[in-house]
């Protein structure tokens, strides 16, 4: 296999931890808050940050690198419509992101606090939870629209 078709392979790959990481802990995420135990929500918390730093960071790293080497292999200008796009809609995801897991940290202790003195669910985890959820829409929209321009490359 040439050193071009490794790359691509891991590009994809790491394409997909990076969107279904993000989507699977979101969605965990997202149920656990809405299932009045804090104990899952401590639970699930916590494995969400794990999970960002374990998959989500690695890729997230890769991504752009791998992306541009292929571009640049190909002999694609990065003025290409879909290129820019998708660098504009990578950097959206990013500064989305970025947030979320400082939202996700804090959350993750409120949560083992309240776990861990069998009190409820304080005022600023719930705070921190919308911001959250708002902040996730537009990410996973944004690699939805990458997804279309890395497979379709639209002029």
């Amino acid at each position: 296999m040439s050193l071009y078709f490794t790359v691509k392979t891991l590009h994809i790959l790491s394409a997909t931890l990076m969107v279904g990481t993000g989507f699977g802990t979101a969605f965990y995420l997202f149920w656990a808050n809405r299932s009045g135990s804090v104990a899952a929500q401590s639970v699930v918390a916590r494995w969400v940050c794990r999970a960002d730093w374990w998959f989500t960071t690695p890729a997230v790293i890769f991504q752009p690198l791998s992306g541009l080497w292929l571009a640049q292999h190909m002999g694609w200008p990065l003025t290409a419509t879909w290129i820019w796009l998708t660098l504009v809609l990578y950097a959206l995801a990013g500064a989305c992101w970025l947030p979320v897991v400082w939202l996700q940290l804090k959350m993750a202790k409120l949560a083992q606090a309240a776990h861990q003195t069998g009190s409820d669910m304080p005022t600023a985890y719930w705070r921190y939870a919308r911001r959250w959820e708002l902040l996730g829409y537009p990410a996973f929209c944004a690699t939805v629209v990458i997804y279309f321009l890395m497979v379709f490359k639209p002029a």
